[in-house]
């Protein structure tokens, strides 16, 4: 992985992940890359990998140039339980689309607060929270795309860390 803050300005699609231990939320902008909007929520499969292929999916469907992953660090910019298993997660995501000849980046970018974003949203327009767990991931994409897209507009760089592919990997279905 590499800290990337370069000034190249990219046009197209853009994804939005947000990784849990059971859940992933994913959500993507519109061709132009302006407007976030969910997409669905997926059950994690850290064995046979389906979440990850389906993210290469919407990719592929979407001509995606980006994909942002949330990269869980707490409040005082330090390293979580989740950290290393979202960490993890970008880098087969990186993998798997180089496999399908894909230039995608794949970037993780901080993502505080997205969860408790989305539930509060949740909460103010009246959803219970029995019925929050089917969307709340899918909303937490969206807040990680919406704050990727805000910083890449505000900044004018890339905004992330770039998760490299690793070399010879076996994440076949």
């Amino acid at each position: 992985m590499t800290q990337a803050n370069d000034r190249e300005t990219v046009y197209g699609s853009r994804l939005g992940v947000d990784v849990g231990r059971v859940r992933v939320g994913l959500a993507a902008t519109d061709p132009a890359g302006i407007l976030a909007s969910p997409v669905e929520t997926l059950k994690r499969d850290t064995k046979n990998f389906l979440d990850l292929h389906r993210i290469v999916d919407e990719a592929i469907e979407r001509s995606a140039v980006r994909v942002y992953v949330g990269d869980p660090i707490n409040l005082k910019g330090k390293k979580t339980a989740s950290t290393d298993d979202a960490q993890r997660f970008a880098q087969q995501l990186a993998t798997l689309l180089a496999d399908a000849d894909l230039s995608t980046q794949v970037r993780l970018i901080d993502e505080r607060l997205s969860t408790v974003s989305a539930t509060q949203k949740l909460h103010q327009a009246g959803v219970s929270s029995r019925n929050q767990r089917s969307v709340v991931d899918q909303l937490a994409a969206v807040a990680i795309l919406e704050h990727a897209l805000v910083l890449e507009h505000n900044t004018g760089v890339n905004t992330g860390t770039l998760v490299l592919a690793e070399q010879e990997q076996d994440y076949d279905e």
